[in-house]
């Protein structure tokens, strides 16, 4: 016969396992609520892995003194997505940086706003699998649509999932092209 203080410790424990997760969920969703809801995608923007990359490249791209729609950005995005530019510094050392999509656009907004910065795809690779997809996304960079040379070129690899009713970003990981590190010919085609 189990004594009932040992039945009162199973049962405590028994409750504790069901309500700890439901409180934790509940608190979770709790702060969900209280936090900015995430703009709502334009359907367009996500219906394909051509209309995100080409969403992405249009909400960065800009003339100096126009404000980006980082509401745009945002929808783009996963909870959690990271940005992460990458390759040698000054020192000579490569390295990388990890960002939330809120650091770029704190961080790199209002430099692109400034300055003008218009970032165009060259060419692409995708390799897919069911609903993940990765595409290395060739791109040169311009202060000005207009000007006749980038200042820039390098590849953004692109992570993406599709959720089975529209795809989003999961990770944009890019490193500049260098006179070390030119772009390989095969993505350049």
């Amino acid at each position: 016969m189990i004594k009932p203080s040992v039945t009162a410790f199973l049962a405590t424990c028994v409750l504790a396992a069901v309500t700890v997760p439901v409180v934790a969920q509940e608190a979770a969703e709790a702060d969900s609520a209280a936090a900015a809801p995430r703009p709502a995608a334009a359907p367009a923007d996500v219906e394909s892995i051509d209309a995100i990359m080409a969403a992405v490249y249009d909400v960065i791209s800009g003339p100096a003194g126009e404000k980006r729609d980082w509401d745009r950005m945002r929808s783009l995005f996963v909870d959690d997505a990271r940005l992460i530019p990458s390759g040698q510094g000054q020192s000579g050392q490569y390295g990388h940086r990890v960002m939330s999509v809120e650091d770029y656009i704190s961080g790199a907004g209002p430099w692109l706003e400034q300055n003008g910065f218009f970032e165009t795809e060259l060419a692409r690779q995708v390799d897919r699998f069911g609903n993940i997809a990765q595409a290395f996304s060739t791109y040169e960079s311009r202060r000005n649509a207009d000007d006749a040379e980038p200042f820039m070129r390098g590849i953004n690899s692109f992570q993406l999932w599709n959720d089975g009713s529209r795809w989003w970003v999961v990770t944009i990981f890019w490193e500049n092209e260098s006179p070390g590190s030119p772009i390989p010919e095969e993505y350049l085609e």
